[in-house]
């Protein structure tokens, strides 16, 4: 996930000024690795894990799951470029560049949908954290406080979940939002209809733990 605020550009986690210096980021990451190469660093990887969930079709390019990212010479041209192997072993190419553009009205509603239910989602974390029970509810795994996802793989996806409620609510143009000034700040300017959607996740939303590895390996359509 990435927000996007006047004169800069988040991927994830990683804050960047402008959308010229993430592109910089994104290019020094292909200058490290030779065609054919599999991007093996974890930051590296990382950092494309989260600019894939940006693509505008990133469902259908996820697909059945990320096993690892590799460089490609491009089809046009002597220039590099990445694909995204799947775990069903099928590969697929992605410009980095159709990551980067403008998130549409959806995206940014679905961004302060994620925001508003930030408080549920770390309280769910910090329960099982207290419990005692900080293992994959895939694997059984122990997970380390660091290496853990908080997932919606037992139930509705959360994009599903931001549909129904939408729909609930009057359509994607139903939702006006507060200026956005730093990463995931962004809310609804309506806190009844805020109440209202931090309700519906609780209702509905079912939760679970999965280590970093299992999330992303997960299917995404």
């Amino acid at each position: 996930m990435a927000w996007r605020v006047p004169g800069a550009l988040w991927i994830g986690t990683q804050r960047y000024p402008t959308k010229s210096a993430a592109q910089e980021a994104i290019r020094d990451i292909l200058r490290r690795y030779e065609a054919g190469d599999v991007v093996g660093q974890e930051a590296d990887d990382r950092l494309l894990c989260d600019l894939l969930g940006m693509h505008p079709e990133a469902e259908a390019k996820t697909g059945s799951g990320v096993d690892y990212f590799r460089v490609v010479k491009t089809p046009r041209g002597n220039y590099k470029g990445f694909v995204v192997v799947r775990t069903d072993g099928t590969p697929i190419d992605f410009s980095y560049n159709n990551c980067l553009r403008p998130p549409t009205a959806r995206q940014r509603v679905e961004a302060a949908m994620q925001t508003e239910v930030r408080a549920q989602v770390n309280a769910y974390f910090e329960s099982r954290k207290s419990a005692g029970t900080l293992v994959s509810d895939q694997s059984g795994i122990p997970l380390a406080t660091d290496g853990t996802h908080v997932s919606y793989f037992r139930g509705s996806r959360f994009l599903d979940l931001a549909a129904q409620f939408a729909d609930v609510a009057g359509g994607w143009g139903a939702f006006q939002l507060t200026p956005t000034t730093e990463a995931g700040l962004a809310r609804f300017a309506d806190r009844e209809l805020a109440a209202r959607w931090q309700a519906f996740h609780q209702e509905h939303a079912v939760l679970g733990l999965l280590s970093k590895e299992e999330n992303r390996r997960r299917p995404r359509a």
